[in-house]
């Protein structure tokens, strides 16, 4: 990914915790903005730092899922409940480009950090509000909840399966993704008209607008999606996972006739490419059971990366299923991977979380480790607001902020 200087000035400030505000903030750090972290002093900080695996360190602040979407951001710790807490908040404002709040509907109005409140303090601030269900309905929005109400919980998993729950919060980052375009829209109309916006985005109809062919198998076909494991409703061989001889897995995905061909000549079996029951996609769809069956009986004869070679010099679309450990072996993977230290000197590793590229534009911009809780409040409070040192100690024996190893 080359650096993109356009966005060096943009500073963020994130009023948002957990997964899906903090992706958006991570996508401009990684582009090389400014992102200031608010953390609620209340709960000391986002949740997510003590969302750990029994591997990790019990002590550190910076766990694992926490530090998957909070590279390179600066932390400040305050109580926004409190009136010089609030008036931090607002200070910030004026100097800030983007506002990111992931609020239940209602909640950023009674602690007077909506839009129509700030946007008093700067016109050109575009306000970005992800929700679980829009605007007009006050519930919380949970990952979980949401795969489930969208129904990717009920097509996720096998045929003899309950409903499962896919693996990561992909409400949330497909919801993040859709408000990161919203902003782009409105940095782009802020460019021309010189105004603000509030933008808006919520995890259900991110969902739903995902759902892609399994909506439209509905909408258009009237076919109800069931659950499928890992195989396809329109396209016969495409996702099936198949085991090799060495007791590996690979992937199929034959989106062609031609490719279906390719693939038996492959396997040492030509006649079945001409077999009138799965010469076309549509008689393999129709009869997936029985060439399912076929396939996997002569695929278990092979060792898979042997297989695998083969296949991709034939140009027949297929795939390794990787354990994670694997995933950051590969060249595409490792390309991904973030390192730093900590404010406290420990080594961490991250993933990037922008995965586009822009040509013949520099090195890679250097992205900090994810910060630890109120890591950074004296420096923003200091060298940003220009508080003085004797304002802010009165600021931290008040409860109104927290700033890292600073003694009240």
């Amino acid at each position: 990914m080359g650096k993109i200087d356009i966005l060096k000035d943009l500073i963020v400030l994130e009023l948002a915790s957990v997964l899906a505000g903090p992706n958006v903030g991570a996508f401009f750090t990684e582009l090389g903005a400014r992102v200031i972290k608010v953390e609620n002093l209340i709960t000391k900080g986002d949740v997510t730092r003590n969302w750990k695996l029994p591997t990790e360190d019990p002590v550190n602040d910076v766990s694992s899922y926490f530090s998957c979407v909070n590279w390179g951001k600066q932390s400040i710790s305050i109580d926004i409940t409190k009136k010089q807490g609030l008036k931090i908040i607002f200070e910030l404002v004026k100097k800030i480009d983007i506002v990111i709040v992931n609020y239940k509907p209602g909640d950023a109005e009674k602690l007077k950090v909506d839009y129509k409140t700030l946007n008093k303090l700067n016109k050109k601030i575009i306000y970005a509000h992800i929700t679980g269900y829009g605007m007009d309905i006050p519930w919380a929005g949970y990952d979980a909840i949401i795969q489930a109400e969208t129904g990717f919980t009920y097509i996720n998993g096998t045929p003899e399966s309950e409903p499962t729950k896919m693996p990561v919060a992909l409400m949330d980052l497909l919801a993040a993704h859709n408000l990161k375009e919203a902003i782009l829209l409105a940095l782009l109309k802020r460019e021309r008209t010189g105004k603000g916006s509030f933008v808006t985005s919520s995890l259900f109809q991110a969902g739903v607008s995902s759902l892609a062919n399994q909506a439209t198998n509905w909408l258009v076909g009237r076919k109800n999606p069931v659950r499928m494991g890992s195989d396809h409703p329109n396209i016969v061989p495409y996702g099936t996972v198949f085991q090799t001889k060495d007791k590996k897995e690979l992937v199929l995905a034959i989106g062609s006739d031609r490719q279906f061909e390719l693939l038996c000549e492959v396997l040492e079996k030509p006649e079945l490419g001409k077999d009138p029951k799965f010469k076309t996609n549509l008689d393999r769809v129709k009869n997936r059971i029985e060439i399912k069956k076929i396939l996997k009986e002569l695929i278990i004869k092979h060792e898979r990366d042997k297989l695998l070679e083969v296949l991709r010099k034939k140009k027949i679309p297929s795939g390794a299923v990787n354990k994670i450990q694997e995933v950051f072996e590969h060249p595409q993977g490792k390309n991904m991977i973030l390192s730093g230290k900590t404010g406290i000197g420990q080594d961490i590793k991250g993933h990037r979380t922008v995965a586009f590229n822009f040509s013949n534009e520099g090195e890679d911009i250097p992205v900090s480790a994810p910060p630890h809780y109120g890591e950074h409040t004296i420096y923003i409070l200091r060298d940003f607001l220009g508080y003085e040192c004797e304002n802010i100690k009165k600021l931290i024996a008040e409860d109104v902020i927290y700033a890292r190893n600073e003694k009240k």
